[in-house]
């Protein structure tokens, strides 16, 4: 366990920044970001802030660097033609406490940083530590202790608990942390505080511990680089970001199982299907076969198990299934939800072994009820929803079906500014 005062120096790290900045080649929108967010000021006047967000070209060329926690290239169509953005959005006087969190790959844009960080002002969230997207040790966004240091300071007390801690991106890195954090304690905090973890992909890692051992849910999210840094956020899952923080009762509705397999049922069962209640959790299949056999990876009894994942050949997805299998993950769940399973190609054996076979012989295996087309994953148009909470499973009479949670915590919507999560500059 790393000390609280190696991870205090660690969180704060190139937080000193001054007025005397301005003299040194600091914008005004970066001024303002580090002196009124970093500093505390929080003196920010909407008009004014308008005109700062609009007063810097961004660098479109290094903007759109994808990663496996960013929209995959083949699915950059799915995109609406129509989808035209405002030149200017007004925004609102930032009042949600949020902190970021870097737990895994280094941001490959300063400049699409910046622009997310003043996208989450815009929106109405006061982000106290924007200077960890600055961070950088061989890949990652800072080394192990400066990553682990954005969640322990907050299990130590040194740094309090905001309303949101909002990953910076995915990729690879956070398991190199799970030991040095105090997941129980920071669990507790969290509950005590009511703070929302979001994020996905390679966070579904710190999601895991902080259920696992913290008892603690997070919400299944965009993530600060990975979508609100884009040139074009994608509104659809912006919209569905801010619903899911604010709603306390969020239903969503799955109608075919075309984003997992278009081969597939929405709802492969060997009975008629039925409602079912219980805690969904899990995330990123890479991520969650890779915690099999650890203290990391709940056990949750009635479970609904939730796995998505991209870039995956077919016989890939069933081997990290087969981990799952074979270490009992399926015991005692209720049933599989599979969100997307994207890009995942044709095997070169038998163009037969495809996502719905593979399916199919999970179902044989578990003898588990599994639900298909769940609107998230690396994906456009996706539908955040909360991990860790109760969900229920309601199929209706067109062979779809609805996933209704409760019990996490929001965020008051008016709070809220939707609109200035896509803004442009």
């Amino acid at each position: 366990m790393v000390s609280k005062s190696q991870l205090l120096t660690d969180d704060k790290n190139k937080n000193g920044h001054t007025a005397i900045e301005t003299a040194a080649g600091l914008n005004r929108r970066q001024f303002l970001r580090r002196v009124g967010l970093s500093a505390g000021a929080g003196l920010l006047i909407t008009q004014n802030m308008t005109q700062l967000l609009a007063s810097d070209v961004i660098d479109k060329n290094n903007s759109t660097q994808l990663t496996k926690d960013d929209l995959p290239t083949s699915l950059l169509a799915e995109r609406s033609s129509s989808q035209t953005l405002p030149t200017q959005t007004s925004c609102i006087t930032p009042t949600i406490e949020t902190r970021l969190f870097a737990s895994s790959n280094v941001g490959g844009s300063n400049e699409r940083n910046q622009l997310a960080l003043d996208r989450m002002v815009c929106a109405g969230f006061k982000v106290d530590n924007p200077t960890i997207t600055t961070r950088q040790y061989l890949r990652f966004a800072g080394t192990d202790s400066q990553r682990a240091s954005d969640l322990q300071n907050l299990a130590t007390g040194a740094i309090a608990a905001p309303k949101l801690l909002l990953g910076v991106r995915g990729g690879y890195g956070a398991m190199r942390i799970l030991p040095m954090v105090d997941w129980t304690t920071l669990g507790r905090i969290m509950k005590e505080r009511g703070t929302i973890l979001a994020g996905f992909s390679d966070v579904t890692a710190i999601q895991c511990a902080l259920l696992a051992k913290g008892a603690m849910s997070s919400l299944a999210a965009p993530m600060l680089y990975s979508e609100f840094g884009k040139t074009a956020p994608d509104q659809v899952s912006c919209r569905q970001f801010a619903e899911a923080l604010s709603n306390p009762n969020l239903t969503i509705t799955i109608r075919d199982a075309a984003l997992t397999s278009q081969q597939l049922p929405t709802i492969l069962t060997t009975s008629e299907p039925k409602v079912l209640t219980g805690t969904i959790w899990g995330g990123n299949l890479s991520v969650v076969s890779a915690l099999a056999g650890s203290e990391y990876l709940p056990r949750i009894d009635g479970g609904i198990v939730f796995l998505e994942d991209v870039g995956e050949q077919t016989y890939r997805i069933e081997r990290m299934l087969y981990d799952l299998y074979l270490a009992g993950l399926f015991k005692d769940q209720q049933a599989i939800v599979f969100g997307a399973l994207s890009s995942t190609g044709e095997d070169s054996y038998d163009k037969r072994y495809d996502v719905a076979t593979v399916i199919h012989q999970l179902h044989k295996l578990t003898g588990l009820p599994i639900y298909s087309g769940m609107r998230f994953g690396h994906i456009g148009k996706k539908h955040s929803f909360p991990l860790g909470a109760t969900c229920q499973l309601i199929p209706n009479t067109e062979g779809g079906y609805q996933l209704a949670f409760t019990d996490y915590p929001t965020i008051k919507a008016d709070a809220i500014n939707v609109e200035g999560l896509w803004q442009t500059a």
